[in-house]
């Protein structure tokens, strides 16, 4: 099951790809594509389908024995974005000594530092012309080697820099590409990249190419750790590691009366206010959509809303052996400890004590250990797509996630143990 993981984590190095994953492996295992744009058609019991939005979330969806109406939906929900640096366009900056670096934004809210001095390299989608310019068509890129890299000043210029240096998102972060070897790849150097890559997959011509969205990663595999290898180090194990369980669960998942969904949003890092994101509509619009074609009303589906619930899977803070002041001194939860259940006074999750107790009790149903977080009441958290998505869809709900350290670094964190865990507990939600 680890190894899955770790696989699944090397080769989704951004949202697009982690959605091109999750769709291979939802169809290996008998769901079909479903066109938004077309009518849904008859929705029968046992019928396993997906949808994609923007092609970076993704929404399965297999149905129960009983209409949506009388038995609502069994939900887990998570995101496939993580924190980074977005290539801008014109992105190339020429330096002294033919050296080549890149123009980026911050996307989210990355631990910069830890993007320092070690290898990175590229990854997204590239937009190309059709017939049809309405429809151009996408075309996903990951350069498989290390490419670029972030380098720190050395300590001799910089004398402070243990002490704690602010960093300028638009000077310090910049990557490092490479060194010009012929004239002819002044300001060419990444575009030359991108039409290599892409023409592994079929051939393209530089006049083709309209537009990218693409991203840092790291270039360092998933690994696991420790004296019995018991934890992995990784980027993007938030909240990547949530989709994966999510979908483990929903493959080993059987048929039951209650129809089954796993959805995995973007633009969580951002706010969830885009089309894919965990405040659009389109969620709702797909479950209203189902409800319709299972011959039941628009009333049908807001009695399924009544009886849904839902799991909002984002992973929470460990406890840090080094830093045990900035955590609430009764409600913090263990690397390897289980499944941990978020709260927060201010409504930042969805999670309440009745919600809370259900999750408890599946936990108890599948053999597994459950925790609570709560954040020290002088330390600000963060918050989730859980209650985002409850404003839309005014589902009951729990916000929960594993326990991980050094969220939003280029490397996070986790358990082997509880990600274990967390596939029990959600294969049993699934079955319920």
């Amino acid at each position: 099951m680890i190894k899955r993981l770790l696989s699944f984590l090397d080769a989704s190095p951004v949202n697009f790809l982690a959605v091109k994953n999750l769709t291979e492996e939802l169809q290996q295992h008998g769901y079909r594509r479903i066109d938004t744009t077309e009518t849904l058609g008859t929705v029968k019991a046992g019928d396993k389908f997906f949808v994609t939005k923007n092609d970076s979330s993704i929404y399965a969806f297999q149905i129960g024995r009983k209409p949506l109406a009388e038995t609502g939906f069994h939900m887990i929900c998570a995101h496939c974005d993580s924190p980074t640096f977005r290539i801008k366009p014109h992105a190339e900056i020429d330096c002294e000594g033919g050296i080549v670096k890149l123009n980026t934004e911050v996307y989210g809210g990355p631990i910069m530092s830890t993007w320092f001095d070690r290898p990175l390299t590229l990854a997204g989608r590239v937009i190309v012309k059709s017939k049809d310019v309405m429809t151009p068509t996408t075309l996903l890129l990951h350069v498989k080697r290390p490419l670029l890299q972030i380098s720190n000043l050395a300590i001799h210029f910089n004398r402070q820099v243990n002490d704690g240096v602010k960093l300028s998102r638009q000077k310090d972060v910049l990557p490092i590409l490479g060194i010009i070897n012929d004239e002819l790849e002044k300001g060419n150097l990444l575009m030359n990249i991108i039409l290599e890559e892409l023409n592994k997959q079929q051939t393209v011509a530089r006049e083709d190419i309209l537009d990218f969205d693409l991203y840092l990663a790291d270039a360092t595999p998933a690994c696991t750790f420790g004296a019995h290898n018991e934890l992995i180090s990784s980027g993007r194990l938030d909240d990547l590691s949530m989709c994966f369980a999510g979908l483990e669960a929903l493959l080993a998942s059987q048929p039951t009366d209650t129809t089954q969904v796993l959805a995995i949003f973007d633009n969580e890092e951002t706010g969830s206010q885009t089309k894919q994101g965990a405040g659009s509509p389109f969620l709702s619009y797909m479950l209203k959509r189902i409800a319709l074609a299972q011959g039941g009303t628009e009333e049908a589906y807001y009695q399924a809303v009544e009886r849904a619930f839902m799991i909002s899977a984002d992973n929470a803070h460990a406890w840090h052996p080094n830093y045990s002041e900035k955590y609430d001194p009764t409600n913090h939860p263990m690397l390897g400890g289980g499944p941990v259940i978020k709260f927060n006074a201010a409504q930042k999750y969805a999670s309440d004590a009745y919600s809370a107790s259900v999750f408890a009790g599946l936990c108890k149903k599948a053999g597994v250990p459950c925790q609570r977080f709560v954040n020290h009441s002088d330390v600000a958290g963060g918050s989730t797509l859980g209650n985002i998505l409850a404003s839309s869809i005014p589902l009951r709900g729990v916000d929960m996630g594993n326990a991980i350290l050094a969220m939003h670094s280029c490397r996070e964190t986790g358990s082997t143990a509880d990600h274990e865990f967390c596939v029990k507990v959600f294969t049993q939600f699934y079955q319920e």
